[in-house]
């Protein structure tokens, strides 16, 4: 067995005028398609090989391993926390929680913003949930929830690869359009109704 790049959830001009298609083509057909590469490469022969991504990632050692694969599983996540479509808001339950954990859907935003903006470097800001509780988190470089027993919803990639072909070092603006025009606020309430969580 070995792993593949999965389809993305939209076309590669679907979040224009926000993320182009070459930071879509760059991002996802570079980036993403060689963390895929070298993990096939690092596990070929190996049991990791036959393993889901989520073993692999729980089980490696930090290195190489551990880097790739968890590179794969958080930019998958990525593409399907992103729409063209966005709503703008969540709704529902996930709306109720967002504002009973953050006083309110604005203070959240703001909240999320500053973690994505302030993550020193490469890495991740997330919303997780984590002990019956919503929760904003950082993950630097190749760090992902997963390894620390939160269940991420939401993640924005605050890698440069993520957004300096559009926006060149203006990470708050990535950051601020992300929040205001691309969140898949339905992946995300899939994600918080998961009896797993």
């Amino acid at each position: 067995m070995s792993f593949t790049l999965p389809d993305l959830p939209f076309e590669k001009n679907a979040l224009e005028p926000h993320i182009s298609a070459e930071t879509i083509e760059f991002h996802y057909g570079k980036h993403h398609q060689a963390y895929v590469t070298n993990l096939n490469n690092l596990t070929e022969g190996k049991p990791e090989a036959e393993m889901s991504l989520e073993k692999v990632i729980l089980g490696a050692e930090p290195g190489g391993l551990l880097n790739n694969a968890a590179q794969v599983w958080n930019h998958t996540f990525y593409w399907n926390c992103l729409s063209g479509k966005s709503d703008g808001a969540p709704s529902g339950e996930l709306a109720d929680a967002i504002n009973e954990a953050f006083g309110s859907f604005e203070e959240f935003k703001k909240q999320l913003a500053q973690a994505a903006v302030t993550q020193f470097g490469s890495g991740w800001a997330w919303l997780v949930w984590e002990n019956s509780n919503l929760k904003i988190t950082q993950t630097a470089n190749a760090d992902t929830p997963i390894r620390h027993n939160q269940t991420p919803l939401l993640t924005i990639d605050v890698w440069e690869h993520a957004y300096y072909v559009d926006y060149r070092n203006a990470r708050p603006k990535y950051v601020d359009m992300v929040i205001e025009n691309l969140i898949n606020w339905n992946f995300v309430a899939e994600n918080f109704s998961n009896p797993d969580k």
